[in-house]
């Protein structure tokens, strides 16, 4: 019991301890040379706690809220704010290249080895630092984990324990001011500028305790300092100078050259993968696919998929994109070098290629023009469609009527046929009766719209009812002598539409004609049917009054509330 006191007083009261302190000018700046030294939310108690094991839920906006940043760069603090180091290793290595170029021979041993510690290089920090250490989408021997971490150094781009530290915080915080390489802040800072200048604020916490326990990581730790001299320039200086004799060319460009492409490409994955291309799975964040990002980064251009999906070993998914890291893991797959290979579910996958496809479809249909609303459609009694059509070329298809003043001489099959189907019902005509009509021809049709028919088509014993009945058209509810109506399900039998025999079936994407208010209001027939507007409001398809009022009978017929008037 008094070590479980003890440890209980030892324990602060609360789970989230306060925020690291800001990021004074003194801290330890990032480099390509070693690990960087940056204040943590807690001290992790024990070598196998994660660093970030007590982070508070709402650490992003905290951060942002509350550390506070260096100053601006100017001018005249620029040569204060660089950080050397990193500025000494991506200017001073490309000029040696350079030099090189003009004062040695080509030789071409010397270019096939350049080209080939190339992909060592960098597929140790595709494969290796990345895919394998920052996001664990496979499991590694220990032979190919010591490969990776000796040539992995050759490319000179920091430890693994550091490179995969800040990879991880650029996911977890994409596109903020926590992540190391914001591509919000432009090409230039999320390609180089972000080693070349002190940071102006804290990055966001990482756990790396995974790998603070990794025998490999902790060798390269060790020896990172004597790793990146030898690999990065003696070791491909003496294959070129003992086989064949080309010490300059070895230290030119399997060297000097090589590191500076093996450099850029990798940056490429912070900045040209946040810039050109597409989102084909997610455009939340600034990741992008295209095959050029692709090609010069080994496989890693496909960057929207990676965000999605950044625990799936391949970063391209289908078997004709470049992706040679992916290549290369499951080649070692079969020789017993990597196992475990993670992929995400294809099902899941294809969900997110299916929403970012049915968003690019909605902002299309944004551009387009649409039919007026059908619930914006006036209800229009058959008496009134045909003294209108004595003034207009008006024509009911499918419940719905149209004005073909503007269509009937472009006609394909002539204006004749528009002409007789003036003042009718030429649903059947329209469905194939005298020519089964197109889907384009559907769409042009839907554009034409000015009103709805009551009851969807002529109806005799709803007129002959009409004629004969004492009741106020203005009133929905009641006779004039406050007797009320039928009941609703006499009201349904009454208007059933199948009682006129089958009626033909609507094409996808138009609504089915449905039982309309059978008392119009009254006003002249110019005032309920209108020309359509030149540039209608939204697609059909939600429900109309005439929709609502069957609805309606239906629901009193069941007890339920009835959702025009208010009552049961």
């Amino acid at each position: 019991m008094s070590n479980v006191s003890s440890e209980m007083k030892q324990r602060p009261r609360s789970m989230s301890p306060p925020l690291s302190p800001p990021l004074s000018p003194q801290s330890k700046a990032s480099n390509l040379l070693g690990d960087i030294k940056l204040p943590t939310l807690a001290e992790p108690k024990t070598p196998s706690e994660p660093t970030d094991l007590y982070i508070q839920d709402n650490y992003v906006q905290a951060m942002l809220d509350k550390q506070k940043t260096l100053s601006p760069i100017t001018w005249r603090n620029l040569i204060h704010n660089i950080q050397w180091i990193s500025f000494l290793a991506i200017t001073v290595t490309p000029s040696i290249a350079i030099f090189g170029f003009f004062t040695t021979a080509w030789n071409t041993k010397t270019a096939i080895w350049s080209v080939i510690y190339y992909f060592m290089t960098g597929m140790s920090i595709t494969a290796g630092y990345h895919r394998l250490y920052a996001h664990r989408s496979y499991n590694a021997a220990r032979p190919l984990e010591y490969a990776f971490a000796v040539f992995g150094a050759g490319a000179v781009e920091g430890s693994i324990k550091w490179w995969s530290r800040g990879h991880r915080a650029h996911h977890r915080y994409t596109d903020t001011d926590l992540d190391p390489y914001n591509a919000h802040k432009g090409f230039f800072y999320s390609h180089i500028g972000w080693m070349l200048i002190k940071p102006r604020g804290q990055i966001g916490t990482a756990d790396i305790s995974d790998l603070s326990r990794n025998p490999v990581v902790k060798f390269q730790q060790k020896w990172y300092v004597y790793l990146i001299i030898g690999m990065g320039f003696l070791f491909p200086t003496a294959v070129a100078g003992l086989l064949w004799g080309d010490w300059a060319g070895g230290f030119y460009f399997a060297g000097a050259a090589r590191l500076c492409f093996v450099h850029h490409s990798t940056f490429c994955v912070n900045s040209l993968a946040h810039w050109l291309g597409d989102s084909p799975f997610d455009d939340k964040h600034t990741p992008k696919d295209h095959f050029i990002t692709a090609l010069v980064t080994n496989g890693e251009g496909y960057h929207n998929f990676h965000h999605q999906f950044p625990m799936d070993y391949r970063n391209a998914i289908k078997w004709f994109q470049y992706d040679p890291t992916k290549w290369f893991i499951y080649g070692m797959s079969l020789i017993g070098q990597a196992s475990h290979l993670k992929t995400f579910p294809a099902n899941e996958i294809s969900k997110g290629q299916y929403t970012m496809k049915l968003k690019k479809l909605e902002e299309e249909t944004q551009n387009l023009k649409w039919p007026v609303e059908t619930k914006k459609l006036p209800v229009v009694s058959w008496e009134d469609f045909t003294e209108e059509s004595k003034h207009r070329p008006l024509m009911a298809i499918h419940g719905y009527i149209h004005d073909c003043s503007a269509f009937a001489d472009e006609h394909p099959g002539g204006a004749h046929l528009i002409k007789r189907a003036i003042g009718t019902d030429a649903t059947a005509a329209f469905f194939g009766g005298v020519y089964d009509h197109s889907n384009a021809a559907h769409n042009l049709l839907a554009m034409m719209r000015v009103g709805i028919l009551e009851a969807g088509m002529e109806v005799e014993h709803l007129k002959k009812d009409f004629a004969n009945s004492e009741i106020n058209p203005d009133r929905h509810l009641y006779t004039t002598d406050g007797q009320q109506l039928p009941n609703a399900e006499e009201r349904l039998q009454q208007t059933q539409l199948n009682s006129q025999g089958p009626r033909p079936k609507a094409p996808m994407g138009q609504p089915q004609a449905t039982m309309a208010d059978r008392f119009t209001l009254n006003v002249p027939p110019s005032e309920r049917l209108r020309i359509i507007h030149t540039v209608p409001s939204l697609r059909p398809g939600r429900e109309s009054r005439a929709g609502q009022l069957q609805g309606s009978m239906k629901a009193e017929m069941n007890g339920e509330i009835d959702p025009l008037i208010g009552k049961n």
